[in-house]
């Protein structure tokens, strides 16, 4: 029996959270919503989370600080960012800090399912089950 892998996105725009979950639960998806980088932090999800989408400009703590907290602490869940300012340089921040996509919104809906299956493919082929 398989477990469902489940996604968390985390935007400070409640229209992009509904509207995400929307398609990737349309997908088939589990998908847990956070309005913010500390609400997904102290959630029960923060250790069950196969992928996280997160938004890279929130206030109090950007999706980039989220990652590289995340890092510090041992998590290994494959990171999507979704900006409305996709700036070259914090793309190239974001990826060198490990995160799978980068993705201007709005976004194609095929392009972020690519992303998500590239990330959860990487994490099961990374952790050998």
């Amino acid at each position: 029996m398989s477990i469902q892998s489940v996604i968390a996105v985390i935007d400070d725009d409640a229209s992009v959270r509904a509207a995400t979950n929307n398609l990737l639960s349309s997908h088939g998806y589990l998908v847990h919503t956070f309005a913010s980088a500390e609400e997904f932090l102290q959630s029960v999800l923060l250790n069950g989370s196969a992928c996280v989408i997160a938004d890279v400009q929130m206030p109090a703590m950007s999706g980039l600080d989220l990652l590289t907290h995340m890092r510090a602490q041992g998590y290994a869940a494959p990171f999507i960012f979704i900006t409305a300012f996709p700036e070259e340089s914090v793309r190239a921040r974001a990826l060198k800090a490990g995160a799978i996509c980068f993705l201007a919104k709005p976004f194609a809906a095929p392009a972020l399912i690519n992303c998500i299956e590239a990330a959860l493919n990487r994490d099961e082929n990374g952790t050998g089950e």
